[in-house]
């Protein structure tokens, strides 16, 4: 599975908590994240990260391309809703292609968790069909 990591500043630390808590999970999938989201996971778990522009920089609409064209399976974005956000209009943007498309999004630890335990189970096996894969047993 493709697999979005983002998060504000003030949420980078629980990012890097969860990640570090699911790292056994996410080894197995690819990792996508936003500039200093994806460094400091790569650096802090070793787990290999496509990394993007900062949110501010275009990076939110950069995983909002990826969206788009169908080839993300699920958005892990840790957003701030306390402090004010200048790419406010990006992250809106990416939160609703989210929702055209059906990628399955966590804006907060409890419901990532959500997604990442389904994940494990195999819950999202649907996302490789939407994609056009098939799977070989």
């Amino acid at each position: 599975m493709e697999i979005a990591l983002i998060a504000h500043d003030k949420k980078k630390d629980d990012m890097i908590r969860f990640v570090t808590a699911y790292q056994d999970i996410f080894a197995q999938h690819r990792l996508y994240a936003t500039g200093t989201t994806g460094k400091r996971i790569n650096e802090e778990t070793n787990l290999p990260v496509i990394r993007f522009q900062s949110g501010p920089y275009g990076g939110d609409q950069e995983i909002g391309a990826l969206i788009a064209n169908n080839k993300l399976d699920m958005v892990i974005f840790f957003r701030d809703p306390l402090t004010a956000q200048p790419h406010e209009p990006d992250v809106t943007a990416l939160i609703r292609l989210c929702d055209v498309y059906s990628v399955p999004l966590a804006t907060n630890m409890g419901t990532a968790e959500v997604l990442v335990r389904g994940l494990e189970k195999g819950d999202l096996q649907w996302r490789s069909i939407i994609r056009g894969e098939t799977r070989h047993e």
